[in-house]
């Protein structure tokens, strides 16, 4: 399977967001292959699959709201060979349906591909019973199981080819509103457990995922004119880690993981799981959403107020190195 990338291309998905560009990819790749499946509790607008269950409805099922049987149905599809993206809220998936998960996914392997839409702060004014703030941390301990964030619209296109094509269980998980910042503006390789170096650097090493990959590299061009230099890494797989990617930034004098998800359990501890059985590794600062349970508000707002923008980054970064 294959999907094109063009300029225009880039900028429409840029405008959809990453809940758009996934359902018209996933209704690409069912064109061209009938094992493909899609499924939603609920969400098929939502998820953008509007299109494919009108082209493909003998292949698309709702299940209603009932994200536990969300994660069945999909384990009895893929058990007859075919490739089924179910996909629910980020939250709802991972803490809802953990038990499922575990079961299909991680015990038995199933050839299920989750889609956690709207994770981090992406629900705005629904607030926290909508946020999904603790899906990596839930989702990571599972065995068996490959974490995918995409940084962009466009990453969100590639590694749904990339879910598509890698037998064996995902989550992918979709950070960031409409309008989504453009990180990758043309094709580019994503082979899951590998990350992308986006800017060379050698004082601080930016190790981000999701939606914080447009703001670190926002962070470092404002760090660089401080006279900081800063590499960029997108780690678009949570899990199985890149570690060697890492080990490539020992010689900084600081290493920061960033991410919209809580600080404990996301990218930052599988980070510092790794970094301490390493001698000579930098030291870490953890960047992400710290405990607790705040006020709701729209989008761009929660991620101020969570310190979580480019110059809120940098800022950090300049007390820490001080």
């Amino acid at each position: 399977m294959n999907i094109s990338v063009s300029p225009a291309e880039v900028r429409a998905w840029s405008m959809m967001g990453t809940r758009g560009t996934f359902g018209v990819t996933l209704l690409n790749l069912a064109q061209q292959n009938p094992d493909i499946v899609g499924l939603t509790a609920d969400l098929g607008i939502t998820s953008g699959m509007e299109r494919f269950s009108h082209t493909f409805p003998e292949r698309y099922i709702n299940v209603g709201i009932a994200e536990q049987n969300l994660i069945g149905v999909a384990a009895g599809i893929a058990s007859q060979g075919s490739i089924p993206f179910a996909t629910t809220f980020a939250n709802f998936a991972a803490l809802r349906s953990c038990e499922q998960m575990r079961h299909y996914m991680g015990y038995l392997q199933g050839n299920i591909k989750v889609v956690g839409l709207a994770s981090g702060f992406a629900m705005g004014m629904f607030g926290t019973t909508h946020y999904g703030i603790e899906d990596i941390a839930t989702l990571r301990s599972i065995a068996n199981l490959t974490i995918l964030s995409p940084a962009d619209a466009t990453a969100t296109a590639l590694l749904t080819l990339a879910a598509a094509e890698h037998t064996g269980p995902v989550y992918l998980r979709l950070t960031g509103g409409m309008r989504t910042p453009i990180v990758y503006r043309d094709a580019q390789t994503f082979t899951p457990g590998k990350a992308n170096l986006l800017r060379e650097g050698s004082d601080v090493a930016l190790v981000a995922t999701g939606s914080m990959v447009s703001a670190s590299l926002k962070a470092a061009e404002i760090l660089a004119e401080r006279g900081i230099s800063c590499s960029v890494t997108d780690m678009f797989t949570i899990k199985p880690l890149d570690t060697e990617a890492l080990k490539n930034q020992f010689g900084c004098k600081m290493m920061v993981s960033l991410e919209e998800h809580s600080v404990i359990g996301g990218l930052g501890s599988a980070v510092a799981e790794f970094l301490v059985t390493q001698q000579h590794a930098p030291r870490l600062l953890t960047i992400g959403i710290p405990q607790g349970y705040g006020p709701a508000g729209e989008y761009q707002w929660m991620l101020e107020q969570n310190g979580l923008t480019g110059a809120q980054i940098a800022g950090t970064i300049l007390e820490n190195l001080s």
